[in-house]
Protein backbone atom coordinates (compact mmCIF):
# COMPACT_ATOMS: atom_id res chain seq x y z
CA UNK A 1 0.00 0.00 0.00
CA UNK A 2 2.82 2.36 0.87
CA UNK A 3 3.67 4.08 -2.07
CA UNK A 4 4.83 7.48 -0.89
CA UNK A 5 6.47 8.30 2.49
CA UNK A 6 6.56 11.50 4.49
CA UNK A 7 7.98 12.15 7.53
CA UNK A 8 4.54 13.10 9.59
CA UNK A 9 1.97 12.96 6.25
CA UNK A 10 -0.89 10.90 7.95
CA UNK A 11 -2.70 13.02 5.38
CA UNK A 12 -0.98 11.63 2.19
CA UNK A 13 -0.74 8.29 3.67
CA UNK A 14 -4.43 8.13 3.87
CA UNK A 15 -4.66 10.02 0.39
CA UNK A 16 -2.08 7.10 -0.95
CA UNK A 17 -4.07 4.56 0.40
CA UNK A 18 -7.26 5.14 -1.24
CA UNK A 19 -5.81 5.46 -4.53
CA UNK A 20 -3.97 2.10 -4.20
CA UNK A 21 -7.39 0.55 -3.56
CA UNK A 22 -8.91 1.64 -7.02
CA UNK A 23 -5.26 1.20 -9.05
CA UNK A 24 -6.70 1.65 -12.08
CA UNK A 25 -10.43 1.26 -12.80
CA UNK A 26 -11.18 -2.32 -13.59
CA UNK A 27 -10.87 -3.71 -10.52
CA UNK A 28 -12.88 -0.85 -8.85
CA UNK A 29 -14.82 -1.26 -5.86
CA UNK A 30 -18.21 -0.37 -4.83
CA UNK A 31 -18.33 3.44 -4.74
CA UNK A 32 -21.56 5.06 -3.31
CA UNK A 33 -23.06 7.70 -5.75
CA UNK A 34 -22.84 10.56 -2.82
CA UNK A 35 -20.00 11.16 -0.56
CA UNK A 36 -20.16 13.03 2.89
CA UNK A 37 -17.50 15.55 3.68
CA UNK A 38 -16.98 17.32 6.90
CA UNK A 39 -14.27 20.46 6.78
CA UNK A 40 -13.97 21.49 10.35
CA UNK A 41 -11.71 24.76 9.76
CA UNK A 42 -9.95 25.32 12.42
CA UNK A 43 -6.49 26.48 13.79
CA UNK A 44 -3.27 24.19 14.01
CA UNK A 45 0.23 24.60 14.97
CA UNK A 46 2.52 23.91 12.44
CA UNK A 47 5.77 22.98 12.24
CA UNK A 48 8.73 23.81 8.74
CA UNK A 49 11.68 25.28 8.69
CA UNK A 50 12.65 24.92 12.48
CA UNK A 51 9.42 27.45 12.44
CA UNK A 52 6.31 26.60 14.24
CA UNK A 53 3.14 28.67 13.94
CA UNK A 54 -0.63 28.68 14.66
CA UNK A 55 -2.31 28.60 10.80
CA UNK A 56 -5.66 28.26 9.49
CA UNK A 57 -6.15 24.72 8.75
CA UNK A 58 -9.00 21.73 7.54
CA UNK A 59 -9.45 19.38 9.99
CA UNK A 60 -5.86 20.45 11.25
CA UNK A 61 -4.01 18.79 8.24
CA UNK A 62 -1.77 21.02 5.85
CA UNK A 63 -2.16 20.35 2.95
CA UNK A 64 -5.71 20.00 3.64
CA UNK A 65 -8.14 16.30 3.49
CA UNK A 66 -8.37 14.86 0.02
CA UNK A 67 -11.76 14.39 -1.77
CA UNK A 68 -12.34 11.54 -3.95
CA UNK A 69 -15.32 10.98 -6.06
CA UNK A 70 -15.64 9.02 -9.47
CA UNK A 71 -17.56 10.77 -12.68
CA UNK A 72 -20.86 11.50 -11.88
CA UNK A 73 -20.81 11.68 -8.09
CA UNK A 74 -22.72 14.01 -6.07
CA UNK A 75 -20.21 15.18 -2.98
CA UNK A 76 -21.70 17.47 -0.10
CA UNK A 77 -19.06 19.16 2.32
CA UNK A 78 -20.55 20.78 5.62
CA UNK A 79 -17.89 23.30 6.13
CA UNK A 80 -17.66 24.65 9.73
CA UNK A 81 -15.53 28.18 10.45
CA UNK A 82 -14.08 28.07 14.07
CA UNK A 83 -11.19 30.80 13.20
CA UNK A 84 -11.27 34.36 13.25
CA UNK A 85 -11.09 34.86 9.64
CA UNK A 86 -14.56 35.09 7.29
CA UNK A 87 -14.18 31.54 5.16
CA UNK A 88 -15.13 30.29 1.57
CA UNK A 89 -14.39 27.37 0.28
CA UNK A 90 -13.99 26.88 -4.08
CA UNK A 91 -13.62 23.67 -5.96
CA UNK A 92 -11.79 24.57 -8.71
CA UNK A 93 -12.55 23.55 -11.67
CA UNK A 94 -16.07 21.91 -11.10
CA UNK A 95 -18.86 22.94 -13.38
CA UNK A 96 -21.17 23.49 -10.65
CA UNK A 97 -24.53 22.98 -12.92
CA UNK A 98 -27.38 23.63 -11.42
CA UNK A 99 -24.97 23.67 -8.32
CA UNK A 100 -24.07 27.76 -8.76
CA UNK A 101 -24.52 28.43 -5.08
CA UNK A 102 -21.62 26.00 -4.21
CA UNK A 103 -18.83 27.35 -6.03
CA UNK A 104 -17.63 29.59 -3.46
CA UNK A 105 -15.58 32.65 -4.05
CA UNK A 106 -16.32 35.16 -1.49
CA UNK A 107 -19.25 38.12 -2.00
CA UNK A 108 -18.93 36.62 -5.89
CA UNK A 109 -21.56 33.56 -5.02
CA UNK A 110 -22.06 34.06 -1.74
CA UNK A 111 -21.19 36.14 1.60
CA UNK A 112 -18.24 33.93 3.31
CA UNK A 113 -19.15 31.68 6.04
CA UNK A 114 -18.79 33.77 9.68
CA UNK A 115 -17.01 32.66 12.95
CA UNK A 116 -19.01 29.96 14.47
CA UNK A 117 -21.06 29.66 11.18
CA UNK A 118 -21.21 26.76 9.05
CA UNK A 119 -22.41 25.99 5.44
CA UNK A 120 -23.04 22.83 3.43
CA UNK A 121 -21.68 23.05 -0.05
CA UNK A 122 -24.16 20.32 -2.73
CA UNK A 123 -22.50 19.49 -6.26
CA UNK A 124 -22.27 17.13 -9.06
CA UNK A 125 -19.41 15.85 -10.63
CA UNK A 126 -21.14 15.37 -14.04
CA UNK A 127 -19.70 14.87 -16.80
CA UNK A 128 -16.24 15.47 -15.37
CA UNK A 129 -13.35 13.19 -14.30
CA UNK A 130 -9.26 13.76 -13.46
CA UNK A 131 -7.43 15.79 -11.09
CA UNK A 132 -8.77 18.99 -9.71
CA UNK A 133 -8.50 21.07 -6.11
CA UNK A 134 -10.46 22.71 -3.74
CA UNK A 135 -9.26 25.88 -1.45
CA UNK A 136 -10.27 28.77 0.01
CA UNK A 137 -11.51 31.55 -1.98
CA UNK A 138 -11.22 34.80 0.37
CA UNK A 139 -8.01 37.08 0.92
CA UNK A 140 -4.85 35.07 1.34
CA UNK A 141 -6.69 32.06 3.53
CA UNK A 142 -5.42 29.49 0.65
CA UNK A 143 -1.81 29.62 1.35
CA UNK A 144 -2.61 26.67 4.02
CA UNK A 145 -6.72 25.78 3.12
CA UNK A 146 -6.25 23.57 -0.01
CA UNK A 147 -6.28 19.65 -1.11
CA UNK A 148 -6.64 17.66 -3.98
CA UNK A 149 -10.40 16.49 -5.32
CA UNK A 150 -9.77 13.36 -7.46
CA UNK A 151 -12.11 12.44 -9.42
CA UNK A 152 -11.85 9.07 -11.03
CA UNK A 153 -13.78 7.60 -14.00
CA UNK A 154 -16.99 5.30 -13.92
CA UNK A 155 -16.36 1.76 -12.58
CA UNK A 156 -15.20 -0.02 -15.80
CA UNK A 157 -14.06 2.78 -18.04
CA UNK A 158 -10.46 2.74 -18.57
CA UNK A 159 -8.10 5.48 -19.08
CA UNK A 160 -6.93 6.29 -22.41
CA UNK A 161 -3.53 5.72 -21.68
CA UNK A 162 -1.67 2.78 -20.36
CA UNK A 163 -2.84 1.16 -16.76
CA UNK A 164 -0.84 2.71 -13.99
CA UNK A 165 1.05 0.30 -11.19
CA UNK A 166 0.48 3.33 -8.18
CA UNK A 167 -1.93 6.97 -8.79
CA UNK A 168 0.26 9.46 -6.40
CA UNK A 169 -1.12 13.32 -6.04
CA UNK A 170 1.53 15.67 -5.81
CA UNK A 171 0.55 19.02 -4.32
CA UNK A 172 2.63 22.18 -4.85
CA UNK A 173 2.19 24.77 -2.34
CA UNK A 174 4.39 27.44 -0.22
CA UNK A 175 4.98 28.22 3.54
CA UNK A 176 5.01 31.08 5.42
CA UNK A 177 6.52 32.18 8.56
CA UNK A 178 4.62 34.95 8.91
CA UNK A 179 0.95 35.25 8.77
CA UNK A 180 -0.51 35.75 5.56
CA UNK A 181 -3.06 37.17 6.50
CA UNK A 182 -1.03 40.37 7.56
CA UNK A 183 1.29 40.01 5.06
CA UNK A 184 -1.26 40.99 2.22
CA UNK A 185 -2.94 43.54 4.67
CA UNK A 186 0.39 45.45 5.27
CA UNK A 187 0.98 45.38 1.55
CA UNK A 188 -1.99 47.04 0.80
CA UNK A 189 -2.24 49.46 3.29
CA UNK A 190 1.12 50.45 2.23
CA UNK A 191 0.72 50.31 -1.68
CA UNK A 192 3.74 48.02 -2.44
CA UNK A 193 4.70 44.31 -3.14
CA UNK A 194 4.00 41.80 -0.21
CA UNK A 195 7.06 39.84 1.54
CA UNK A 196 7.03 36.66 -0.23
CA UNK A 197 7.07 32.69 1.10
CA UNK A 198 10.11 31.65 2.83
CA UNK A 199 10.04 28.41 0.69
CA UNK A 200 8.04 26.42 -1.90
CA UNK A 201 6.97 22.97 -0.50
CA UNK A 202 5.54 19.30 -1.89
CA UNK A 203 2.39 17.44 -0.25
CA UNK A 204 3.24 20.02 2.17
CA UNK A 205 7.38 19.67 3.00
CA UNK A 206 10.25 22.22 1.58
CA UNK A 207 12.60 19.42 1.03
CA UNK A 208 16.57 19.11 1.24
CA UNK A 209 17.17 22.30 -0.23
CA UNK A 210 16.25 24.98 2.27
CA UNK A 211 18.11 25.52 5.81
CA UNK A 212 16.65 23.05 8.66
CA UNK A 213 14.29 21.29 6.53
CA UNK A 214 16.49 17.94 6.02
CA UNK A 215 13.73 15.64 7.97
CA UNK A 216 10.85 17.57 5.51
CA UNK A 217 11.19 16.12 2.71
CA UNK A 218 8.84 14.30 0.21
CA UNK A 219 10.01 11.02 -0.45
CA UNK A 220 8.62 8.55 -2.92
CA UNK A 221 9.15 4.80 -3.00
CA UNK A 222 8.38 3.50 -6.51
CA UNK A 223 9.49 -0.06 -8.18
CA UNK A 224 11.68 -0.76 -10.93
CA UNK A 225 9.62 -1.25 -14.18
CA UNK A 226 6.52 0.27 -13.28
CA UNK A 227 4.12 3.10 -14.51
CA UNK A 228 2.97 5.84 -11.72
CA UNK A 229 0.35 8.42 -12.43
CA UNK A 230 1.45 11.44 -10.99
CA UNK A 231 -1.17 14.07 -10.67
CA UNK A 232 0.42 17.36 -9.95
CA UNK A 233 -1.53 19.84 -8.65
CA UNK A 234 -0.23 23.74 -8.41
CA UNK A 235 -1.44 25.55 -5.14
CA UNK A 236 0.74 28.35 -5.05
CA UNK A 237 0.13 31.63 -3.55
CA UNK A 238 1.85 33.79 -6.67
CA UNK A 239 4.22 31.48 -9.08
CA UNK A 240 4.43 29.26 -11.72
CA UNK A 241 6.67 26.29 -11.42
CA UNK A 242 8.89 24.53 -13.58
CA UNK A 243 9.07 20.76 -12.46
CA UNK A 244 11.25 18.22 -13.44
CA UNK A 245 12.63 14.55 -12.05
CA UNK A 246 16.47 13.71 -12.38
CA UNK A 247 17.11 11.21 -15.21
CA UNK A 248 13.48 10.47 -15.71
CA UNK A 249 10.98 11.76 -18.12
CA UNK A 250 7.73 12.36 -18.19
CA UNK A 251 4.73 11.84 -20.49
CA UNK A 252 1.81 14.08 -20.05
CA UNK A 253 -1.90 13.27 -20.22
CA UNK A 254 -4.19 15.14 -18.80
CA UNK A 255 -4.60 19.19 -17.86
CA UNK A 256 -6.87 20.90 -15.37
CA UNK A 257 -8.82 17.27 -15.71
CA UNK A 258 -9.39 16.90 -19.42
CA UNK A 259 -7.50 14.57 -21.33
CA UNK A 260 -4.92 15.57 -23.64
CA UNK A 261 -2.88 14.09 -26.27
CA UNK A 262 0.04 12.84 -24.60
CA UNK A 263 3.54 13.95 -24.97
CA UNK A 264 6.81 13.30 -23.62
CA UNK A 265 8.88 16.52 -21.63
CA UNK A 266 11.96 15.99 -19.02
CA UNK A 267 10.25 19.39 -17.73
CA UNK A 268 6.77 20.89 -17.62
CA UNK A 269 5.49 24.58 -16.28
CA UNK A 270 2.07 24.33 -14.01
CA UNK A 271 0.82 27.91 -13.18
CA UNK A 272 -1.37 28.69 -9.88
CA UNK A 273 -4.64 27.31 -10.25
CA UNK A 274 -3.15 23.92 -13.09
CA UNK A 275 -3.54 20.54 -12.89
CA UNK A 276 -1.67 18.45 -14.87
CA UNK A 277 -1.26 14.54 -14.72
CA UNK A 278 2.17 12.81 -15.83
CA UNK A 279 2.96 9.27 -16.71
CA UNK A 280 6.20 8.05 -14.76
CA UNK A 281 8.14 5.13 -16.22
CA UNK A 282 10.55 3.90 -13.63
CA UNK A 283 14.15 2.48 -14.42
CA UNK A 284 13.70 -1.39 -15.07
CA UNK A 285 16.53 -1.81 -12.34
CA UNK A 286 17.19 -0.72 -9.17
CA UNK A 287 19.60 2.44 -9.72
CA UNK A 288 22.68 3.34 -8.22
CA UNK A 289 21.62 7.21 -7.20
CA UNK A 290 18.49 8.60 -5.70
CA UNK A 291 16.72 11.32 -7.91
CA UNK A 292 15.65 15.06 -6.91
CA UNK A 293 12.18 16.00 -7.52
CA UNK A 294 12.35 19.51 -7.65
CA UNK A 295 10.54 22.77 -8.70
CA UNK A 296 11.08 26.47 -8.77
CA UNK A 297 9.51 29.50 -10.50
CA UNK A 298 8.98 30.55 -13.60
CA UNK A 299 8.62 34.67 -13.14
CA UNK A 300 9.36 37.42 -15.88
CA UNK A 301 7.97 40.86 -13.36
CA UNK A 302 9.72 43.12 -12.54
CA UNK A 303 8.80 42.95 -8.33
CA UNK A 304 10.13 40.77 -5.41
CA UNK A 305 9.91 36.68 -5.89
CA UNK A 306 10.88 33.49 -4.34
CA UNK A 307 13.79 32.33 -6.31
CA UNK A 308 14.12 28.98 -4.30
CA UNK A 309 13.91 25.19 -5.36
CA UNK A 310 11.93 22.73 -3.39
CA UNK A 311 12.64 19.21 -3.87
CA UNK A 312 11.16 15.41 -3.03
CA UNK A 313 13.37 12.27 -3.22
CA UNK A 314 12.38 9.39 -5.67
CA UNK A 315 13.60 6.47 -4.01
CA UNK A 316 13.86 3.04 -5.61
CA UNK A 317 13.13 -0.48 -4.11
CA UNK A 318 12.54 -3.91 -5.64
CA UNK A 319 13.11 -7.67 -3.78
CA UNK A 320 14.09 -6.33 -0.23
CA UNK A 321 16.80 -4.12 -1.60
CA UNK A 322 16.73 -0.25 -1.77
CA UNK A 323 18.53 3.03 -2.47
CA UNK A 324 17.18 5.26 0.24
CA UNK A 325 20.71 5.12 1.83
CA UNK A 326 22.16 8.87 2.51
CA UNK A 327 25.49 7.72 1.29
CA UNK A 328 23.94 6.86 -2.22
CA UNK A 329 24.55 9.67 -4.90
CA UNK A 330 21.50 12.51 -5.08
CA UNK A 331 21.12 13.29 -8.43
CA UNK A 332 19.42 16.46 -9.17
CA UNK A 333 17.40 17.53 -12.53
CA UNK A 334 18.31 20.97 -14.82
CA UNK A 335 15.85 23.25 -14.64
CA UNK A 336 15.23 26.65 -16.78
CA UNK A 337 16.40 29.90 -16.08
CA UNK A 338 13.78 31.51 -14.25
CA UNK A 339 12.18 34.37 -16.80
CA UNK A 340 12.74 31.13 -19.72
CA UNK A 341 9.84 32.64 -21.45
CA UNK A 342 10.80 30.56 -24.76
CA UNK A 343 10.63 27.42 -23.15
CA UNK A 344 7.17 27.98 -21.34
CA UNK A 345 5.78 28.84 -24.70
CA UNK A 346 6.88 26.16 -26.79
CA UNK A 347 5.55 24.09 -23.40
CA UNK A 348 2.22 25.32 -23.76
CA UNK A 349 1.84 25.19 -27.07
CA UNK A 350 2.25 21.18 -26.77
CA UNK A 351 -1.32 21.09 -25.18
CA UNK A 352 -4.12 19.58 -27.55
CA UNK A 353 -7.21 17.68 -26.78
CA UNK A 354 -7.40 14.09 -27.68
CA UNK A 355 -10.53 15.00 -30.36
CA UNK A 356 -12.09 11.60 -30.96
CA UNK A 357 -15.42 10.30 -31.05
CA UNK A 358 -15.48 9.32 -27.37
CA UNK A 359 -13.51 12.87 -26.29
CA UNK A 360 -14.77 15.16 -28.90
CA UNK A 361 -13.52 18.79 -28.76
CA UNK A 362 -16.89 20.99 -29.14
CA UNK A 363 -14.89 24.10 -29.50
CA UNK A 364 -17.40 26.99 -31.08
CA UNK A 365 -16.44 27.46 -34.74
CA UNK A 366 -18.55 30.83 -35.36
CA UNK A 367 -18.55 33.58 -32.68
CA UNK A 368 -21.77 35.53 -30.98
CA UNK A 369 -19.81 37.69 -28.47
CA UNK A 370 -16.16 38.68 -28.94
CA UNK A 371 -14.18 40.65 -26.12
CA UNK A 372 -10.58 42.01 -26.06
CA UNK A 373 -9.03 41.92 -22.68
CA UNK A 374 -6.09 43.35 -21.55
CA UNK A 375 -4.44 42.01 -18.45
CA UNK A 376 -1.70 43.65 -16.53
CA UNK A 377 -0.29 45.32 -13.61
CA UNK A 378 -0.50 49.39 -13.17
CA UNK A 379 -0.21 51.74 -10.12
CA UNK A 380 -3.42 54.46 -8.57
CA UNK A 381 -2.27 57.87 -7.09
CA UNK A 382 -1.27 57.82 -3.02
CA UNK A 383 -4.12 59.10 -0.92
CA UNK A 384 -3.69 62.54 0.13
CA UNK A 385 -1.39 62.40 3.58
CA UNK A 386 -0.19 58.68 3.17
CA UNK A 387 3.60 57.65 1.82
CA UNK A 388 2.66 55.01 -0.39
CA UNK A 389 5.22 52.19 -1.25
CA UNK A 390 4.23 50.90 -5.03
CA UNK A 391 6.09 52.35 -8.33
CA UNK A 392 7.55 56.35 -7.80
CA UNK A 393 5.49 56.67 -4.45
CA UNK A 394 2.02 54.89 -6.12
CA UNK A 395 0.34 52.10 -5.24
CA UNK A 396 0.08 48.38 -6.61
CA UNK A 397 -3.15 48.23 -8.45
CA UNK A 398 -3.90 45.88 -11.27
CA UNK A 399 -7.08 45.71 -14.12
CA UNK A 400 -8.60 44.23 -16.80
CA UNK A 401 -9.91 46.81 -19.41
CA UNK A 402 -8.63 49.65 -17.04
CA UNK A 403 -10.78 48.13 -14.21
CA UNK A 404 -10.01 47.20 -10.91
CA UNK A 405 -12.54 45.22 -9.56
CA UNK A 406 -13.88 46.06 -6.37
CA UNK A 407 -15.49 43.44 -3.96
CA UNK A 408 -18.25 44.66 -3.22
CA UNK A 409 -20.07 43.58 0.73
CA UNK A 410 -22.55 41.36 -0.96
CA UNK A 411 -22.53 38.40 -2.80
CA UNK A 412 -23.34 39.09 -6.09
CA UNK A 413 -24.91 36.23 -7.26
CA UNK A 414 -27.74 36.79 -4.49
CA UNK A 415 -28.05 40.41 -5.23
CA UNK A 416 -28.97 39.01 -9.49
CA UNK A 417 -31.01 36.09 -8.29
CA UNK A 418 -33.12 38.59 -6.05
CA UNK A 419 -33.18 41.94 -8.48
CA UNK A 420 -32.00 44.00 -6.34
CA UNK A 421 -28.43 45.14 -7.78
CA UNK A 422 -28.47 47.92 -6.97
CA UNK A 423 -25.26 49.65 -5.44
CA UNK A 424 -23.74 46.03 -5.95
CA UNK A 425 -22.90 46.23 -9.22
CA UNK A 426 -23.16 47.39 -12.55
CA UNK A 427 -23.22 45.85 -15.96
CA UNK A 428 -20.68 48.15 -17.85
CA UNK A 429 -17.70 46.33 -18.35
CA UNK A 430 -16.16 47.23 -21.14
CA UNK A 431 -15.81 45.14 -23.98
CA UNK A 432 -12.55 46.60 -25.24
CA UNK A 433 -10.45 48.86 -23.02
CA UNK A 434 -11.42 52.22 -22.24
CA UNK A 435 -8.21 53.73 -23.59
CA UNK A 436 -6.40 51.73 -26.14
CA UNK A 437 -2.41 51.86 -26.18
CA UNK A 438 0.44 49.63 -27.43
CA UNK A 439 -0.13 46.79 -24.79
CA UNK A 440 3.32 45.42 -25.41
CA UNK A 441 5.31 48.50 -25.69
CA UNK A 442 6.07 51.98 -24.25
CA UNK A 443 2.76 52.51 -22.24
CA UNK A 444 1.22 56.33 -22.38
CA UNK A 445 1.75 58.38 -18.81
CA UNK A 446 -1.92 58.02 -17.48
CA UNK A 447 -3.56 54.59 -18.86
CA UNK A 448 -7.15 55.95 -16.55
CA UNK A 449 -7.14 52.52 -14.42
CA UNK A 450 -10.74 53.08 -12.15
CA UNK A 451 -11.97 50.73 -9.63
CA UNK A 452 -15.62 49.46 -9.99
CA UNK A 453 -17.92 46.76 -9.56
CA UNK A 454 -18.52 45.81 -13.41
CA UNK A 455 -19.62 42.92 -14.90
CA UNK A 456 -20.69 41.53 -18.36
CA UNK A 457 -23.69 40.07 -18.96
CA UNK A 458 -24.60 37.39 -21.92
CA UNK A 459 -27.22 35.47 -22.78
CA UNK A 460 -27.72 31.55 -22.66
CA UNK A 461 -25.73 29.52 -24.81
CA UNK A 462 -23.78 32.53 -26.25
CA UNK A 463 -20.57 31.19 -27.94
CA UNK A 464 -17.98 33.38 -26.87
CA UNK A 465 -14.56 34.39 -27.39
CA UNK A 466 -12.59 36.40 -25.36
CA UNK A 467 -8.75 37.74 -26.44
CA UNK A 468 -6.80 38.22 -22.84
CA UNK A 469 -3.74 40.58 -23.56
CA UNK A 470 -0.89 41.17 -21.53
CA UNK A 471 0.20 44.51 -21.03
CA UNK A 472 3.90 46.40 -20.20
CA UNK A 473 2.29 48.68 -17.88
CA UNK A 474 4.81 48.10 -15.26
CA UNK A 475 6.73 44.95 -17.07
CA UNK A 476 5.41 42.16 -19.36
CA UNK A 477 4.71 39.14 -16.98
CA UNK A 478 2.96 35.91 -17.10
CA UNK A 479 -1.14 35.94 -15.84
CA UNK A 480 -3.02 32.48 -15.25
CA UNK A 481 -6.16 32.89 -15.55
CA UNK A 482 -9.05 31.60 -14.62
CA UNK A 483 -12.66 30.83 -15.37
CA UNK A 484 -15.10 29.73 -13.39
CA UNK A 485 -18.24 27.27 -13.95
CA UNK A 486 -16.41 26.36 -17.49
CA UNK A 487 -14.03 24.41 -19.86
CA UNK A 488 -12.91 26.95 -22.16
CA UNK A 489 -10.54 26.15 -25.56
CA UNK A 490 -7.26 27.72 -26.19
CA UNK A 491 -7.34 28.36 -30.23
CA UNK A 492 -4.84 30.70 -30.30
CA UNK A 493 -2.03 32.51 -28.89
CA UNK A 494 1.23 34.52 -29.40
CA UNK A 495 3.47 37.07 -28.62
CA UNK A 496 3.30 40.99 -29.16
CA UNK A 497 0.33 43.09 -29.55
CA UNK A 498 -3.02 40.76 -30.98
CA UNK A 499 -3.59 41.66 -34.34
CA UNK A 500 -7.40 40.85 -35.37
CA UNK A 501 -6.89 40.64 -38.82
CA UNK A 502 -3.66 38.35 -39.05
CA UNK A 503 -4.17 35.75 -35.61
CA UNK A 504 -7.36 34.67 -36.20
CA UNK A 505 -6.88 33.01 -39.34
CA UNK A 506 -4.01 31.00 -37.54
CA UNK A 507 -6.42 29.56 -35.03
CA UNK A 508 -6.52 25.87 -34.11
CA UNK A 509 -10.14 24.78 -34.16
CA UNK A 510 -9.64 21.38 -34.85
CA UNK A 511 -7.89 19.89 -31.06
CA UNK A 512 -7.69 23.01 -29.38
CA UNK A 513 -7.07 22.34 -25.32
CA UNK A 514 -9.83 22.57 -23.14
CA UNK A 515 -8.71 24.14 -19.90
CA UNK A 516 -10.17 25.51 -17.28
CA UNK A 517 -6.56 27.80 -16.54
CA UNK A 518 -4.75 29.42 -18.67
CA UNK A 519 -1.60 31.69 -19.13
CA UNK A 520 -1.27 34.50 -20.49
CA UNK A 521 1.77 34.95 -22.12
CA UNK A 522 4.46 37.23 -20.98
CA UNK A 523 4.12 40.67 -23.25
CA UNK A 524 1.68 38.08 -25.81
CA UNK A 525 -1.48 37.37 -25.86
CA UNK A 526 -3.94 34.10 -25.81
CA UNK A 527 -7.93 33.79 -27.15
CA UNK A 528 -9.92 31.70 -26.25
CA UNK A 529 -13.68 30.42 -27.01
CA UNK A 530 -16.45 28.78 -24.71
CA UNK A 531 -20.14 28.04 -24.44
CA UNK A 532 -21.90 30.04 -22.06
CA UNK A 533 -24.28 27.11 -20.84
CA UNK A 534 -24.38 27.80 -17.25
CA UNK A 535 -26.75 29.94 -15.75
CA UNK A 536 -25.23 32.29 -13.18
CA UNK A 537 -22.58 34.46 -11.86
CA UNK A 538 -18.95 33.45 -12.71
CA UNK A 539 -15.86 35.13 -11.60
CA UNK A 540 -12.46 35.20 -14.00
CA UNK A 541 -9.78 36.33 -12.31
CA UNK A 542 -5.71 35.80 -12.29
CA UNK A 543 -4.55 33.23 -10.40
CA UNK A 544 -1.58 35.04 -8.58
CA UNK A 545 -2.73 35.69 -5.41
CA UNK A 546 -1.31 39.38 -5.08
CA UNK A 547 -2.85 40.10 -8.42
CA UNK A 548 -6.30 39.34 -7.44
CA UNK A 549 -6.01 41.62 -4.20
CA UNK A 550 -5.15 44.37 -6.61
CA UNK A 551 -7.93 44.04 -8.34
CA UNK A 552 -7.15 42.04 -11.64
CA UNK A 553 -10.46 40.13 -11.93
CA UNK A 554 -13.88 40.20 -13.33
CA UNK A 555 -17.64 38.40 -13.60
CA UNK A 556 -19.73 37.50 -15.65
CA UNK A 557 -23.42 37.09 -15.75
CA UNK A 558 -25.27 34.43 -18.00
CA UNK A 559 -28.70 34.84 -18.06
CA UNK A 560 -31.30 31.89 -17.84
CA UNK A 561 -32.10 29.74 -20.57
CA UNK A 562 -35.51 28.63 -21.64
CA UNK A 563 -35.55 24.76 -19.86
CA UNK A 564 -35.86 24.22 -16.36
CA UNK A 565 -32.96 22.86 -16.05
CA UNK A 566 -31.11 26.30 -17.71
CA UNK A 567 -32.01 28.35 -14.84
CA UNK A 568 -30.41 29.28 -12.08
CA UNK A 569 -32.06 27.60 -9.06
CA UNK A 570 -33.16 29.63 -5.42
CA UNK A 571 -30.07 29.47 -3.18
CA UNK A 572 -29.97 27.23 -0.20
CA UNK A 573 -31.69 27.52 3.05
CA UNK A 574 -28.01 27.82 5.15
CA UNK A 575 -26.86 30.52 2.08
CA UNK A 576 -24.25 32.41 4.81
CA UNK A 577 -25.79 35.96 5.04
CA UNK A 578 -23.05 39.04 4.80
Amino acid sequence: MGAIFCESAAFFLVAITSLVLFPGIANAHYWPTTRHYTFDVRMQNVSRLCHTKSMVTVNGKFPGPPIFAREGDQIVVKVVNHVQYNVSIHWHGIRQLQSQWSDGPAYITQCPIQSGQSYVYNFTTLGQRGTLFWHAHISWLRATLYGPLIILPKPAVPYPFPKPYREIPIIFGEWWNNDTEAVIKQALQSGGGPNVSDAYTLNGFPGPLYNCSQKETLKLKVKPGKTYLLRLINAALNDELFFSIANHSLTIVEADALYVKPFKANILLIGPGQTTNVLLKTKRHLPNGRFLMAARPYNTGQGTFDNTTTAGVLEYEYEGKSNANASVALITPTLPAINDTAYAANFSAKFRSLANSQFPAQVPRSVDKSFFFTVGLGSSPCPKNQTCQGPNGTKFSASMNNISFALPTRAILESYFSRKSNGVFTTDFPRTPLIPFNYTGTPPNNTMVMNGTKVVVIPFNTSVEVILQDTSILGAESHPLHLHGFNFYVVGQGFGNFDPKKDPPKYNLVDPVERNTVGVPSGGWVAIRFFADNPGVWFMHCHFEVHLSWGLKMAWIVLDGKLPNQKLPPPPADLPKC
